[in-house]
């Protein structure tokens, strides 16, 4: 691996760093997409290829189970192989998967498309917070790197739903598909331009059983949300698949503890600024997916937008992104973790609870939008302290340390949505959908001030966070 020293870099290498950072923010933004887009281009596809109302849940599902079960996988792949080829892989593999869908002649080619999208991103985005991580050590331009990082992250959600609508409307549901050909190619050319390769780290061995408990434990989890949201908690599939999953998640953290390579090295998760992190991105993400779940379906269903004005109506949540990730960017190298990441919980919980004032003949302008800034601002808070935290002196472990930050966001979002669905439509059916996202958005603004409380207890003082972390004298790498 080539060693610079980034005061004294040549000017060629110091730019071939921030493409770097623009190859692997596309190629996230590409995954971030695919999050939302397929949402608002399914009544097509389910439409055109006859699916049944049980297969159409599988088009969601099964990238959810790839993505979110292969993560800590994908982490140690992209150690194993180097972070280079990881990228290559990855951009390579969801293209051809995201052709596959669009070219789908049926309901099997379609959901083959996307649990193969699922698995090529889980390869994906742990090479991309290893390679953030490499090329930005100091703590200056380590802000400004995540902080541009975290607002095409953040903003992927917002730019899904309006590019589905626009493309399913004008054009046909395949090409919510096809539009990451293009995107894919353009973050290759960067990665082959601007992310040097390098020598396979040394040691690195992939615990195989460690990788079957974790995979199969996070993919029963995953699905064991998923199955609630539609079956209900009672459901044998509900509760059996959470049951395994909690039970082989144990057995994986057993494991981890006594063999010589863990797949998940136990002192990645025992930093206490780097669990407060994924204890605040597993929160985040419950608050930030209710939110867009319930918006979305109170603006086309009982506002009676048409998609690209529903999109258009997400816009104030990445407008409130990039005010957060431009604010909390400056601030990186100078606060404590904690001190950064509380008030971005407690400004999502505000926006929740504004979701209690909703009413069915509420003012975009004066009760919905406010909710969206507010979401967004705190959002982009978060997700920039806790991305660069988890792989702040991480060293070897950075593509593991970068995957638990996604995992956590996975499975919280699979319980968010589940969890909190199920409480609107508990109070929906005594009364009205709407009240129903009254009562379970104030119940995820609880939920996310407590969780403020406890990370803020979680984050001592005691370990390193970036307003004390310094550039090695010597040479960083890139």
């Amino acid at each position: 691996m080539s060693e610079l020293d980034t005061r004294t870099a040549p000017p060629s290498a110091v730019t071939r760093r921030w493409w770097a950072l623009g190859a692997v923010a596309t190629a996230q933004l590409m995954v971030g997409i695919d999050l939302t887009i397929v949402n608002i281009a399914l009544p097509s596809m389910q439409q055109d290829l006859g699916l049944s109302d049980p297969s159409r849940q599988w088009v969601i599902t099964l990238f959810a189970l790839g993505y979110g079960g292969l993560l800590l996988l994908g982490g140690r792949m992209s150690d194993l192989i180097g972070r280079r080829r990881a990228l290559l892989i990855g951009l390579t593999g969801f293209a051809l998967a995201s052709a596959l869908g669009g070219a789908a002649t049926g309901g099997a080619m379609l959901l083959t498309g996307r649990a193969l999208q699922g698995v090529f991103g889980a390869l994906l985005t742990p090479a991309v917070l290893a390679t953030l991580a490499a090329s930005f050590p100091a703590p200056a331009e380590r802000g400004k790197a995540f902080g541009i990082y975290g607002a095409v992250m953040g903003s992927a959600s917002g730019l899904g739903i309006l590019a589905g609508g626009v493309l399913t409307q004008y054009l046909d549901w395949r090409w919510s598909m096809f539009v990451n050909l293009p995107i894919a190619a353009l973050a290759a050319a960067g990665v082959l331009y601007a992310v040097p390769p390098v020598q396979r780290a040394a040691g690195v061995r992939v615990d195989v059983l460690g990788a079957l408990l974790a995979t199969t434990g996070l993919m029963a989890v995953v699905f064991g949300f998923g199955r609630a949201e539609s079956d209900g908690w009672s459901a044998p599939a509900t509760y059996a698949s959470l049951a395994a999953g909690v039970a082989l998640l144990a057995a994986f953290l057993a494991v981890q503890a006594r063999v010589a390579s863990p797949l998940l090295p136990l002192r990645v998760v025992r930093d206490r600024k780097r669990g407060a992190s994924y204890l605040a991105v597993f929160s985040l993400a419950i608050g930030i997916f209710a939110a867009l779940f319930f918006l979305t379906f109170y603006l086309q269903t009982v506002r009676h937008y048409s998609p690209i004005r529903a999109g258009l109506g997400f816009l104030p949540l990445t407008v409130g992104l990039m005010v957060g990730v431009r604010a909390v960017s400056r601030l990186l190298a100078r606060a404590s973790v904690r001190a950064l990441i509380c008030p971005g919980l407690l400004t999502i919980a505000a926006g929740l609870a504004l979701l209690g004032l909703l009413r069915p003949d509420s003012s975009y302008w004066l009760q919905v939008m406010p909710v969206f800034l507010l979401v967004g601002l705190g959002t982009g808070w978060v997700l920039i302290t806790a991305n660069s935290t988890a792989t702040l002196g991480a060293g070897a472990d950075s593509a593991v340390a970068g995957a638990m930050v996604m995992t956590s966001q996975q499975v919280g979002a699979s319980l968010g949505t589940a969890l909190l669905s199920t409480v609107a439509g508990t109070v929906a059916a005594h009364s009205d959908a709407v009240h129903g996202f009254n009562v379970a958005g104030v119940g995820a603004a609880g939920f996310l001030c407590v969780a403020a409380v406890v990370v803020y207890a979680v984050a001592s003082e005691r370990s390193p966070d970036h307003s004390r972390w310094k550039l090695p004298s010597r040479s960083t790498r890139l």
